[in-house]
């Protein structure tokens, strides 16, 4: 084929018009890219994926929030801390728009960090309606906890009751909640044992008092003033064991409560390899109320005992959790070739712990009872759903109901941590190498075919 010149124009004008739809292909794509922003996490716990608790907590926050980055731009080791400040905050910016993060190099200026109570190398300050929250832990559950204070606002008093040998939620004993108290803390509870042997009356601006199982029996004075806490609508957390009630009677009179005594046998923990005393609790399991509404995670309660309750006008009663569908609750000595007997056992399911509600005057009292208080022990917390149960439990009692969600968790998996000479390398290999051998492979090719 003869080429003229006017075939020549004919392939320049191709060739020219190729050219410029790629230039425009390639900005519209950056134009694409720069306005909207498709990601998927690959990480085996989505650890870079704000979870739907989060996403809830997010939620829940009615107008902007402001947080202010001290750190030096670089680390120790090189590494941009504020680029990593940055991609940290990012994805929360993205779910809540008017987040704004400032960052402040504490080196070159001293005064602000110093004003801002700033005490640590690195930390965040969270800034919620003129309330604040310091953060030196980068990690969603941390953030997380820090936004929530910050939405609740006042910090609600936790009481439990003390002096009678219960478990305290300040103990570091194996039967002690002092794990779950720390939680309570970090989620912006104030936890403060109150013995009423010495206290004139539970004291009205508790949120909630907690009764954990008391080890020897209560004066009648000191039930008395429970009685009071309840009949001026007081709120209640009640962990109850397989023991004697020691002198509270009259409170569980109160709410109408039917303790069968013994044990809850559930036959599904042996597929645990767990004892039969153990009793678990799976969503199935879960009743239609704000507690475990969104809760789906196993929970795990040793030697459980039965909840029951009297209808009445005055309450309204919800039970919450019932296990052990094959299993039953007896009062002999637990062993691993335990069975059923029909003439002493009463057959499962069994309803280990239900919500009471009534009104008050102009307010809204709430009671939770739990036939088990070792689910919330320093042993038990972290099994399961656990710690969600009971945070939940809390954030109802003390009327914080859009509060109750899944708590986050740490990611499992850990991040790859790739030192500054090996990014180099891996920079320089796609950058500067790949390009360069492709172009030299090309030149070959072509001026191989040119030859031929």
């Amino acid at each position: 084929m003869e080429v003229t010149r006017k075939l020549r124009l004919q392939l320049l004008a191709n060739h020219g018009l190729f050219v410029v739809l790629l230039l425009a292909l390639v900005a519209l794509l950056a134009y694409v890219a720069r306005e909207y922003r498709l990601e998927h996490d690959l990480t085996r716990t989505h650890r870079n994926t704000l979870s739907a608790a989060t996403l809830d907590v997010l939620k829940q926050i009615d107008g902007p929030v402001s947080v202010t980055a001290y750190a030096a731009e670089k680390g120790a080791r090189g590494e941009d801390l504020h680029r990593s400040i940055r991609e940290f905050v990012r994805p929360y910016q993205r779910a809540k728009p008017d987040i704004a993060l400032t960052l402040v190099d504490p080196r070159e200026q001293p005064r602000a960090a110093a004003a801002a109570g700033v005490r640590t190398p690195i930390a965040l300050v969270a800034e919620y309606k003129e309330r604040t929250e310091h953060l030196t832990e980068f990690n969603e559950q941390s953030f997380a906890n820090a936004l929530m204070r910050l939405t609740r606002g006042a910090e609600r008093l936790v009481l439990w009751l003390d002096g009678h040998g219960e478990r305290k939620l300040t103990g570091g004993a194996n039967h002690d909640l002092g794990e779950f108290g720390r939680q309570l803390q970090h989620k912006g509870f104030r936890v403060h044992g109150v013995n009423l042997a010495l206290a004139q009356e539970v004291p009205a601006n508790a949120a909630l008092l907690v009764i954990a199982s008391p080890q020897v029996d209560l004066l009648a004075g000191e039930v008395e003033k429970i009685r009071r806490h309840l009949a001026q609508g007081g709120n209640l957390f009640w962990l109850l064991d397989p023991e004697p009630l020691r002198g509270l009677q009259p409170v569980a009179e109160m709410l109408g409560l039917v303790l069968t005594p013994g044990v809850v046998v559930d036959p599904r923990a042996g597929q645990l390899n767990a004892s039969p005393a153990f009793a678990v609790g799976v969503a199935a399991g879960y009743s239609r109320h704000p507690v475990t509404a969104q809760l789906s995670l196993n929970t795990l309660f040793p030697f459980a005992r039965q909840i029951g309750f009297i209808e009445s006008e005055e309450w309204r009663t919800t039970p919450l959790i019932e296990v052990a569908p094959r299993g039953w609750v007896t009062a002999a000595k637990i062993t691993d070739s335990l069975s059923f007997n029909k003439n002493r056992d009463v057959p499962g399911p069994v309803t280990i712990a239900a919500a009471f509600e009534r009104s008050v005057g102009d307010k809204q009292q709430r009671v939770v009872v739990v036939g088990n208080g070792g689910f919330l022990s320093n042993t038990f917390l972290g099994n399961g759903g656990n710690l969600d149960l009971g945070i939940n439990i809390v954030n109802w009692l003390s009327g914080d109901d859009r509060l109750i969600t899944i708590q986050p968790r740490p990611a499992a998996d850990s991040m790859l941590d790739i030192d500054q000479v090996t990014l180099y390398l891996i920079a320089l290999s796609f950058l500067l190498v790949l390009p360069c051998a492709f172009a030299v492979t090309g030149a070959l090719i072509w001026w191989r075919r040119r030859r031929t």
